[in-house]
């Protein structure tokens, strides 16, 4: 930790950004600040268009409560914000945790002289596939981070689905700019924010470790790749990452059709021309939607996207030349990537989540067809006999999740160590339960032991036939890693760094070891299988 240069505060809650001063509020042994924006409010001329700087405001602003979510389906194909949460466009904003302070009741003494030290911060990026979720979900996420490493904790919102992930900037004018990548660059925005104001709150602006999951997992690595990125963070975490979900502007144009096309239908607005009715201009249609409309509009872009799609995820980064200049994956080959210290990793079983109603995955016999089309006889059948049964639902939700996530994953590790050090993990910790269920170590599973999240209703459940103390372990291990990474770089001196000759990988599980090149045979035959990874 290095010293802050600013004078003690008199008031620890009360903290002075370069937008005005806000007031915290304390609780259960940190200092909590909500609720905080870190760009205008993206309405009206604003919408679909880069992010502003916030405005100022005058006295003191209070920052006690969660701000608004971004708008979202609670109802759609995943689960998302419950409708008493209040949402909404004006979502950009942020929460700071702090350790209390030392002139809090019950804190721990520190010396009357000199500056206090400043702290490592972690900035975590919700997951959700880019359509759901947000700071608040979890609301008391990252407590135990703060009161166990001493860290400063940022979590973000940003914008979603059609407002934030959806590229329709084939509709773009010079009159009306429809901008690219909204919900990556208010990511950018938000890491802006934090190197510009963090050390306010105790925080060091150069040691700022990003981490994320799931599509927070790939906005992570998509950012090591981001120019507009560099220097605002010097360490990343990518859990259960979908690296690969990045695409061409060819395909999200096509996408962005595919949306107006049903926002006109749930508009009451004729889709296609014709006899006696006009086509709707798909900029004007877009502008004047409500934002509950274009929510429901992206569930029904999600719905058809497996099908028609297979193996992709609509709502995503796009390669648009400019915001994001390449495809990541090319960027960590060739060392254009952000050059810092990298964990990465994945669940044993991503795929098993990914049936029902969140079945997104190229999991059914006819996607899997359309996947194995992609490449020649002898990979498919090199790549099928490393799942036995396939297309049964079982082998085919691993190949699914290993096309998605695993693979994608492995491919960033190997690239990215040929430049800075990266620590590979393979998550196998399961409750009984789980195991019992047939999900395993499933997408997601690894947040609740990390996130002290096991004394809610669903850690609870997932323990309820035992395992609950052996779980709790786990996460303490996994807290001590995060937290030593984003104090050094270095998570632990047991914890090898992965290369391409050794692969060395960290199993996480009731008893953690190192294997070399884990499931390496599978790995070469993904290598064959998928040329364009």
């Amino acid at each position: 930790m290095k010293p802050c240069a600013e004078p003690t505060r008199t008031d620890p809650l009360e903290v002075r950004t370069r937008a005005g001063l806000v007031r915290g509020i304390r609780e259960r042994g940190v200092r909590a600040w909500r609720g905080i924006p870190y760009a205008a409010a993206p309405v009206g001329t604003l919408r679909f268009r880069a992010p502003q700087p916030a405005g100022s405001w005058p006295g003191v602003r209070d920052a006690g409560s969660f701000g608004l979510v971004a708008t979202q389906s609670h109802r759609g194909q995943f689960i998302g914000a419950h409708p008493r949460i209040p949402q909404g466009e004006d979502c950009l904003n942020l929460n700071v945790l702090a350790p209390d302070a030392p002139d809090a009741p019950d804190a721990p003494d520190t010396p009357d002289d000199g500056p206090s030290p400043l702290r490592p911060v972690m900035v975590f990026i919700h997951g959700g596939a880019y359509s759901v979720g947000s700071s608040r979900e979890v609301p008391r996420q990252g407590e135990g981070l703060v009161r166990r490493g001493g860290i400063v904790y940022v979590s973000i919102n940003y914008r979603l689905g059609a407002l934030g992930y959806v590229d329709f900037s084939r509709y773009s004018t010079p009159e009306r700019p429809f901008e690219s990548n909204l919900g990556l660059r208010d990511q950018v925005a938000a890491l802006q924010w934090v190197h510009d104001n963090i050390e306010a709150f105790g925080g060091d602006p150069d040691a700022v470790t990003l981490f994320g999951e799931s599509a927070g997992g790939n906005a992570v690595t998509t950012l090591m790749t981001v120019p507009a990125a560099a220097g605002l963070f010097h360490r990343a975490i990518a859990q259960s990452a979908p690296p690969n979900a990045v695409y061409p502007p060819e395909i999200t144009a096509e996408w962005a059709g595919d949306f107006v096309s049903l926002l006109a239908r749930r508009s009451g607005a004729p889709g296609q021309a014709t006899p006696g009715q006009a086509t709707p201009d798909p900029a004007a249609l877009l502008l004047a939607a409500d934002p509950a409309r274009l929510a429901e509009a992206t569930t029904d872009l999600t719905r058809r996207a497996p099908d028609r799609y297979p193996g992709t995820i609509p709502l995503s980064p796009v390669i648009d030349g400019d915001f994001l200049p390449e495809r990541p994956l090319d960027a960590f080959r060739d060392g254009r990537a952000h050059r810092i210290p990298l964990i990465i990793g994945t669940n044993a079983r991503e795929g098993s989540l990914f049936s029902g109603r969140i079945d997104i995955l190229a999991t059914t016999p006819k996607r899997i067809r359309a996947v194995f089309g992609n490449t020649r006889k002898k990979a498919r059948r090199a790549l099928k006999a490393q799942y036995p049964g396939i297309p049964a639902l079982r082998p085919a939700l691993d190949f699914g999740g290993d096309f998605s996530f695993w693979y994608p994953s492995v491919r960033v590790g190997e690239r990215h160590s040929r430049y800075a050090s990266v620590h590979f993990y393979r998550f196998d910790a399961a409750p009984r339960l789980l195991r019992a269920m047939g999900l395993d170590a499933t997408h997601g599973l690894e947040l609740f032991p990390l996130f002290d999240r096991l004394d809610g209703w669903p850690g609870r459940g997932m323990t309820a036939l035992g395992g609950r103390r052996r779980f709790q372990a786990v996460g303490a291990r996994m807290q001590g890693w995060w937290l030593a990474f984003a104090a050094t770089g270095d998570p632990d001196v047991a914890w090898p760094r992965y290369d391409e000759v050794d692969r060395r990988t960290l199993i996480i599980d009731a008893v953690d070891r190192i294997e070399s090149d884990p499931r390496g045979g599978r790995r070469r035959a993904w290598g064959a299988f998928v040329p364009h990874i």
